[in-house]
């Protein structure tokens, strides 16, 4: 036990057994579990709701508002987390599909079947919802999951994992399957990050500082998400209505998530015509041009050119003008962090082009980069969004936390 009350080896060593038992109980069990939980999210709405009061008034004159949406309960979004944890139950249990099968000419016969990871260690910062989608995810995965959240979120986590708790007695499955540091210590995620005995995966779920301190510190397997500095690519071919409609949803409709568009680019042959569109439909967005954009309109501010690399994860967009599509690529490709970019186009050949050379997680056509979900994905949720190439990428779901194993069968062969 170290100064800072947090002990990894008690919780490592139930979240240890609990994942054996996890990962050998039936899929009714899990969804059982499931159920009860999101049951008992709703009975104790006013209990969370209090709770998640107390983490609002701790920092509400700390933070922007921005943060503020990310940390706020409300009935509907308790709603919401309880209907994830429903449509989860719902979708096909990825534990024990079989992924392959050969018989080999000695007359072994070899299976490829899904397993769980093991034990998930979990650590995000303002986001409470993160904690009951997470838990949901690796419970019918078959996985146990030890919760770290932010300290701004830390008495609605607390009540999230007793629902989530309640959930799995009433599922005949061990309690300690979902488990929370209860320390807001910032030793416990040194700690996490060092526990190979226990951790066989740490997944980060917040801003870059965060997950660039997993990434520099982890001993055992990550699994990142780095910040999603999103673009949105007007081509010349787009119809511009359709595309002021999209681009004011990808940055306006929730801009504290990771999936909001932080970066437009307009080919320069139709930004005469669509930037002073733009700038009509998003008068509650402050848009910052580079040199041409601010001249076309002079309702934009003029860019640093600090702003085409930042997430803002606020009502603020960078506008930049390209030169046709290959421009535009190189543009996204250079400023992009990989998460989730899009083209706005009628003109397919181009959209296949751009979703072809653009290297990241998430790449859209004609549609609002805030579908960047693991729910609008069908789903049911996610637990992040990985932006590496290793084990998954994109949305990180039911199938995206399991392994495999090899089962060889035999009748008596030996190796000559």
């Amino acid at each position: 036990m170290d100064d800072s009350g947090f002990d990894i080896t008690t919780l490592g060593k139930r979240a240890k057994t609990a994942a054996r038992d996890l990962a050998a109980a039936s899929t009714d069990a899990k969804n059982n579990a499931l159920t009860a939980a999101a049951d008992a999210l709703r009975m104790g709405t006013p209990i969370l709701l209090e709770a998640n009061r107390q983490d609002v008034d701790s920092v509400r004159n700390a933070k922007p508002e921005s943060f503020i949406d990310r940390l706020l309960l409300t009935k509907d979004r308790i709603e919401g987390m309880a209907a994830a944890l429903e449509q989860i139950a719902e979708l096909p249990d990825p534990v024990g599909p079989k992924l392959a099968e050969f018989d080999r000419p000695n007359g072994l016969r070899i299976e490829r079947v899904a397993v769980p990871i093991g034990v998930i260690g979990m650590i995000y910062e303002s986001r409470p919802n993160v904690g009951a989608d997470a838990s949901a995810l690796c419970l019918k995965s078959g996985n146990a999951i030890i919760l770290r959240g932010g300290s701004e979120s830390q008495h609605s986590t607390r009540e999230i994992v007793a629902c989530m708790q309640a959930g799995l007695r009433t599922g005949g499955l061990p309690e300690d399957a979902v488990q929370t540091v209860g320390t807001t210590h910032r030793k416990a995620v040194t700690e996490l990050l060092r526990a190979v005995d226990f951790i066989d995966l740490v997944i980060p779920r917040g801003g870059r500082g965060l997950v660039e301190l997993v990434r520099d510190q982890a001993k055992v397997p990550t699994l990142l998400h780095l910040d999603g500095n999103c673009h949105s690519y007007v081509h010349e071919d787009a119809d511009l209505e359709k595309a002021v409609s999209i681009i004011r949803n990808a940055k306006l409709r929730r801009t504290g998530v990771c999936g909001a568009t932080e970066s437009i680019v307009i080919d320069r042959s139709i930004a005469v015509r669509f930037v002073p569109m733009l700038a009509d439909a998003m008068p509650d967005c402050e848009l910052r041009g580079d040199a041409e954009a601010v001249v076309i309109d002079d309702r934009l501010k003029r860019a640093t050119d600090e702003d085409f690399g930042t997430e803002f994860l606020d009502a603020i967009a960078s506008v930049t003008l390209a030169d046709g599509l290959d421009d535009a690529i190189a543009c996204v490709a250079e400023h992009s962090s990989g998460h989730t970019d899009a083209i706005i186009t009628e003109n397919d050949n181009a959209a296949r082009r751009f979703m072809t050379a653009i290297d990241s997680a998430i790449v859209m056509h004609n549609a609002s980069t805030q579908f960047a979900d693991g729910g609008e994905f069908g789903m049911g949720a996610e637990i992040g969004i990985a932006t590496g190439k290793m084990h998954a990428r994109g949305p990180v779901g039911l199938e995206q936390l399991t392994s495999f194993k090899y089962l060889v069968h035999g009748s008596g062969q030996i190796r000559p």
